[in-house]
């Protein structure tokens, strides 16, 4: 029982986040000139407090992940992102995370 309080108290605290998966196109070249608009759109997000965590995989071809705060800013960010209008990632997917340590 108790434990079940703990978890409820947390996630009411905000320990649930929300990450947005990017699998890339091929055109690499594109990503890089599309590049700096994107990563200008993604200051926005962190300056408002809302992207918490963003970056490719080790292995580009495996994409790109980024952690909000938010449903409403992940949506907002894929309304925006010039990766997305500009064709550089062709396919995204959004999923609740329930953070576990949180700092």
């Amino acid at each position: 029982m108790m434990r079940w309080f703990s978890y409820a108290a947390r996630r009411e605290e905000g320990a649930v986040k929300y990450v947005l998966f990017y699998d890339a196109a091929a055109d690499m070249d594109r990503a890089r000139e599309v590049f700096p608009a994107h990563r200008a759109k993604w200051q926005e997000f962190v300056a408002r407090g809302e992207l918490l965590m963003i970056g490719p995989f080790s292995d580009p071809r495996q994409g790109a992940m980024g952690v909000f705060a938010t449903r409403e800013a992940a949506e907002e960010f894929v309304r925006v992102d010039p990766f997305l209008l500009e064709g550089v990632v062709k396919k995204w997917e959004l999923r609740e995370w329930r953070e576990a340590i949180a700092s």
